[in-house]
């Protein structure tokens, strides 16, 4: 039997507790937003009466106090919930090991093993936003222009957090997060499992990569409709095609939005990735100077309201970013925390001014 794959998916939570000596701590609130990689397709948040103590010093910072839980569900009440919305994700949380204990915790309590992998925004941040003073949640959000509401709160600390790992997911050029996230089931032959896998995937403009059954990249391509250019793939006969087909287990993809970010990506990551059936790209262009030394090329984003934003500063191309708010873009201190690098290569230069040259942006703005 061939392979098929449930791949990207993340429960993406946040826990507040009673407080207490280590493992006698109850949960109070809980908030699991189930996020594919590029959209939420569930949640579940809710209050829970610990049946026990909340500690003076957690009523102080979350403002939940026992009156507030009197009528909330106990634990074993939402337990099987949690269950269904956690099954095959990657838990991914602010300071994971914490939350994933807690959890564990509880269902140990109700005589359940709770086993998921799991992914910690502050260990990934860490990695891919180096040399910040302080790592907590409200720091980062701060530096990063991310929006937070009710602070301490399950709800408003998750959704800050799918933030941020959205924008960590962008950074992640290795595509670390993504392999973690593939799951391999023994089930399907392999014409079903290309369907499912051409089912699942956008008509939206980006990149795509086909994994083997070790989570390993083979190959990389872009194109303005990502199903079309899978299935063209997909139904190719030439020796390549024939073993891509016969060995892909799954197809991640990443929207970018516009056909510069996919260009400038697909360059960054056949270096970076180096898969084995890719041809190897040619750069023989002669260096290429921009119009002005300090230039933000602001062109439309992933979704309704987001930009792509090219930084290039000092004649040196930065890297991009994708922004929701106006803010991030104006304030530059921002905007370059929120770039992932990019090189400043002739090669990335002239996919850059070419496309300018060709192609209308929906704005300019030098500085």
């Amino acid at each position: 039997m061939e392979k098929e794959t449930i791949f990207n998916l993340y429960a993406i939570l946040d826990i507040e507790t009673t407080g207490g000596q280590f493992n006698e701590e109850g949960i109070t609130e809980i908030a699991i937003y189930k996020f594919d990689g590029h959209q939420i397709v569930d949640q579940f948040i809710s209050l829970i009466n610990p049946e026990r103590e909340i500690q003076p010093f957690v009523v102080n910072l979350t403002g939940i106090n026992s009156g507030m839980l009197q009528n909330a569900p106990k634990f074993y009440e939402v337990a099987k919930r949690i269950i269904e919305i956690t099954t095959d994700c990657v838990i991914v949380a602010h300071n994971a090991n914490f939350d994933n204990r807690i959890l564990t915790t509880e269902y140990r309590r109700l005589g359940f093993d709770f086993e998921r992998k799991t992914l910690c925004t502050v260990e990934l941040s860490k990695k891919l936003i180096p040399n910040l003073d302080s790592y907590k949640l409200g720091n980062l959000c701060k530096v990063l222009g991310i929006p937070i509401s009710s602070r301490h709160r399950a709800d408003g600390d998750a959704i800050a957090t799918i933030q941020l790992f959205k924008l960590l997911l962008n950074k992640d050029t290795d595509k670390e997060i993504v392999k973690k996230a593939i799951k391999i089931d023994n089930s399907r032959k392999l014409a079903p499992k290309l369907l499912t896998i051409l089912d699942e995937l956008p008509s939206k403009t980006g990149l795509f990569y086909l994994h083997n059954s070790s989570s390993n990249i083979l190959y990389i391509g872009k194109g303005n409709n990502i199903k079309k250019a899978v299935n063209q793939l997909f139904i190719r006969t030439s020796k390549k095609a024939i073993f891509l087909q016969n060995n892909v287990i799954s197809v991640s993809y990443e929207e970018t939005g516009n056909n510069l970010i996919a260009q400038l990506k697909f360059t960054q990551e056949i270096i970076t990735n180096n898969p084995p059936y890719n041809l190897k790209q040619k750069t023989k262009v002669s260096a290429i100077a921009f119009s002005n030394e300090n230039l933000l090329v602001i062109d439309k984003g992933r979704t309704v309201g987001e930009k792509s934003v090219l930084l290039i500063e000092n004649d040196t191309f930065k890297g991009f970013c994708f922004a929701d708010l106006s803010y991030q873009i104006n304030n530059i201190e921002i905007l370059r925390t929120l770039i992932s690098p990019m090189e400043n290569s002739i090669f990335n230069r002239f996919i850059i001014k070419k496309y300018l040259e060709n192609n209308s942006v929906e704005k300019l703005i030098r500085f």
